[in-house]
């Protein structure tokens, strides 16, 4: 049995996580359960950021704090993966409009791709109400943003 190098970095604009599938993501068959992607693309957004020079609390210790909201998310599912599995977490950022931004995410296993998602996070302040996003975070995210398409 080998063993998978777990550096995570990026590839272009795309950042990569990779991410160990555990007894607990999954159902009583050994299969993902549906909810444990959302986990794991949480954790390639984050880790995208992070790459990128941005911490979440480090936005929260802002003079004017901030952090993120998902507003919208879609989710195809194209093969199963299972426990003890390694997958990729694929993130990709995009420019949005105002206070959104983009994301398309894949968790891809060898090659195939398992699963994919398109998402919409809103910058918001810490009462809920939607705002731009801080100069340090947008010059921390713009060298890795891709062009926003259609």
């Amino acid at each position: 049995m080998t063993d998978v190098q777990f550096r995570s970095g990026f590839e272009g604009h795309e950042h990569v996580l990779p991410v160990r599938v555990y007894y607990e993501d999954t159902d009583f068959t050994g299969v993902v359960y549906h909810a444990g992607y959302l986990r794991f693309f949480e954790r390639g957004r984050t880790e995208f950021l992070r790459a990128a020079g941005v911490e979440h609390s480090a936005l929260l210790s802002l003079s004017d704090p901030c952090a993120f909201a998902v507003t919208r998310i879609g989710v195809q599912f194209h093969k199963a993966a299972r426990v003890d599995d390694v997958l990729e977490i694929r993130t990709r950022y995009r420019r949005g409009k105002g206070v959104r931004i983009l994301a398309r995410q894949r968790a891809v296993r060898g090659g195939d791709l398992i699963a994919e998602a398109e998402v919409e996070v809103v910058c918001i302040r810490l009462d809920g109400r939607p705002r731009r996003p801080p100069p340090e975070l947008s010059e921390r995210i713009a060298p890795f943003l891709a062009a926003a398409t259609p």
